[in-house]
């Protein structure tokens, strides 16, 4: 997950935590004071109507002693068609009994809620008729009447559920939206690392210029500032990689040359026999040993000073032509037939020149070294649908498959004959990596030897 998701994943989770918490409080603590009006309402109505029959007495109703008068009450449905709106009449009601529990005054729809046997005073919920009643009775004993109002459950539940909206719905809705903004807000606040990964990724190697970051926060400078410095540190380091290698190769490849020379100067005149086959034993060790420096110099180069360089157009079969008379010589001693059978005209791509040559000049060195006399190494390039394909073929010894995921460790020696596949191989297969292309170790069709594919993709 990235840095910019983790942000709003967890900005969105805390005012989750933060909200919810307050508005189930705030709904909690709301929906109680609710109750608490409508009750002291229901006790306010029963007391103001006491006060009215107090003043006024049962009297004045001049009902006979066994009547009830019975306060009409408008149904819904009359609510809405004479009053073009509802007054929630169905919805609240009172009773009014005398002391000896019989009923004098009530609304029509609690003409039918009978009396307990004991009335006191206080709130109770009764069930009558498909609805629970929220009901105050009210003794009073000076008046000798029993009053109770009463007011249906579900015209509660309107106010609960309207509650519900007005307190859930903008968290519903706002959540969402916050979401979007915290987003935005998380997108605008990273702008500026996203303006350091665009300055990295467009860095070009070797360049030694510091990163540059207009109007950088205070937080992301000291991280500018030590990625400047290490990248002062790595191109330091590579420089000195370049120049190690440059002076080791000069240092090393004069006295080599040098000695060999004085070796064939040697060879040249009348030896004793034993004689003659020490200094042959120890031409041909200098001669595998300047090879082995040649390998870990080009070894040293891809490591640090290819990959410091840009890439470049590049026509293989160029460079292939190129290697190809740089090994002329040592192709002529040999004895190997060798031929650049299957070509194109022109493969260009974008690539690295002298990782290509170090790739080629060893895959070509290789099979060289590990064919007999008068044997076969054939190289050949073509473009297909997945990349430019190299492949160098030979009829020598081969590699058993169990063995050819091994053969690219450095220092890996397949046989103890000749110079094995030492460097080689990681030489060809550092410089494949620099590509991002695949290698794969596949039997000659010639029935013996060794195929080398190489893919360059996206070429």
């Amino acid at each position: 997950m990235s840095l910019r998701d983790r942000l709003r994943w967890m900005i969105i989770a805390v005012l989750i935590a933060v909200l919810l918490p307050i508005g189930l409080y705030s709904y909690d603590r709301t929906l109680k004071e609710t109750r608490e009006l409508l009750d002291g309402r229901l006790a306010q109505s029963a007391r103001t109507l006491d006060v009215l029959i107090r003043r006024a007495g049962l009297d004045a109703l001049r009902l006979p002693a066994q009547a009830s008068l019975e306060v009409p009450i408008l149904s819904r449905e009359d609510e809405v068609q004479r009053l073009h709106a509802r007054t929630y009449e169905t919805e609240v009601g009172y009773q009014v009994f005398d002391m000896h529990n019989r009923m004098r005054l009530t609304t029509a729809n609690l003409a039918r809620l009978p009396m307990p046997p004991t009335p006191v005073s206080g709130f109770d919920n009764h069930f009558f008729e498909g609805y629970g009643w929220r009901v105050f009775t009210l003794v009073d004993d000076v008046n000798n009447v029993v009053i109770r109002v009463g007011e249906r459950d579900d015209s509660r539940r309107d106010i609960t559920r309207a509650l519900w909206l007005d307190l859930g719905l903008p968290q519903l809705v706002g959540l969402p939206l916050l979401a979007i903004l915290v987003g935005w807000a998380v997108r605008r606040g990273l702008r500026p690392l996203e303006r350091l990964r665009q300055a990295l990724a467009s860095r070009s190697p070797g360049n030694r210029q510091p990163i540059q970051l207009d109007h950088a926060p205070q937080e992301l400078q000291p991280v500018v500032d030590a990625l400047n410095a290490q990248l002062e540190r790595l191109e330091d380091a590579l420089e000195r990689e370049r120049r190690f290698s440059a002076d080791v190769a000069h240092e090393l490849r004069t006295p080599l040359a040098s000695t060999m020379i004085h070796l064939d100067g040697v060879m040249a005149a009348s030896l004793p026999a034993d004689a003659e086959v020490a200094l042959s034993s120890a031409q041909s060790g200098l001669a595998r040993l300047a090879r082995r420096i040649e390998q870990l110099l080009a070894l040293a180069r891809l490591e640090a000073g290819v990959a410091a360089g840009q890439r470049n157009e590049v026509d293989l079969i160029v460079v292939a032509m190129n290697v190809i008379d740089e090994l002329a010589p040592l192709l002529g001693e040999s004895g190997v037939e060798f031929a650049f059978a299957e070509h194109d005209d022109s493969l260009k791509m974008d690539g690295y020149e002298a990782a290509l040559a170090a790739l080629l000049r060893n895959l070509i060195e290789n099979a060289m070294h590990h064919v007999p006399m008068g044997g076969q190494v054939q190289l050949s390039m073509h473009r297909s649908q997945g990349g430019i394909v190299i492949e160098v073929v030979d009829n020598g010894p081969g590699i058993p498959p169990e063995r050819r995921a091994s053969v690219f460790a450095r220092f890996h020696r397949e046989s103890s004959g000749g110079d094995g596949y030492g460097l080689g191989l990681s030489i060809v297969q550092r410089a494949a990596q620099l590509h991002g292309a695949t290698i794969d170790l596949l039997d000659a069709p010639w029935g013996r030897g060794l195929r080398v594919r190489v893919v360059i993709p996206g070429n």
